[in-house]
């Protein structure tokens, strides 16, 4: 499995395929970000492979890794005024992605972790060694902390995509409407 995926990574390498565009003077911090979400991202995270454009489409395309969306959602607030029309954002990400809301804070609720350790023993279907790609939006700090975070729990192929959604339709890629995930038990 993981030398399919190295294949795949090196093929996605060759010539003609996007460059890193992402900021390249931002140093990884000592923890997770905890504030400031959307802002330059560093252009490395320790245990994780950075891939560009180019090297996630060769992955989407081999259909061996799990993309794992993690931008937040917001939720109906519970203040709404009675007989207020709510409409619930949705979120175009990559085609298949797993959306982990709300999973890239710095400081995880009790809750949210427990939910998001669950989603990542399902996703990798136990595997601590299964492929698991994090994106977010460019510029967005919530992939770096969950991709970090899964590394913390011991999660060994790790792949963080900065780019996110973003740099996936600027490349003129498929966008499908996605909602957050949802345990089943």
């Amino acid at each position: 499995m993981k030398e399919k995926v190295t294949a795949l990574l090196l093929a996605a390498s060759l010539p003609g395929h996007f460059a890193p565009a992402w900021a390249e003077t931002v140093e990884e911090p000592a923890g997770y970000r905890m504030e400031g979400y959307h802002a330059p991202v560093p252009a490395t995270l320790r245990g994780a492979k950075v891939v560009t454009t180019g090297q996630a489409e060769a992955l989407w395309r081999g259909g061996e890794v799990v993309f794992l969306d993690t931008m937040a959602h917001t939720p109906k607030p519970a203040d709404l005024p009675a007989g207020t029309i709510w409409r619930e954002p949705g979120r175009k990400d990559i085609p298949g992605s797993l959306w982990l809301a709300n999973v890239g804070y710095g400081a995880l609720p009790p809750e949210t972790e427990a939910y998001y350790r669950k989603a990542l023993e399902k996703a990798s279907r136990g595997a601590k060694d299964k492929a698991l790609l994090f994106y977010c939006m460019t510029d967005c700090w919530m992939s770096w902390n969950a991709a970090r975070r899964a590394i913390e729990w011991g999660y060994s192929a790790v792949l963080w995509y900065p780019p996110g959604a973003d740099g996936w339709e600027k490349a003129k890629l498929p966008l499908n409407e996605n909602r957050p995930y949802i345990l089943e038990n």
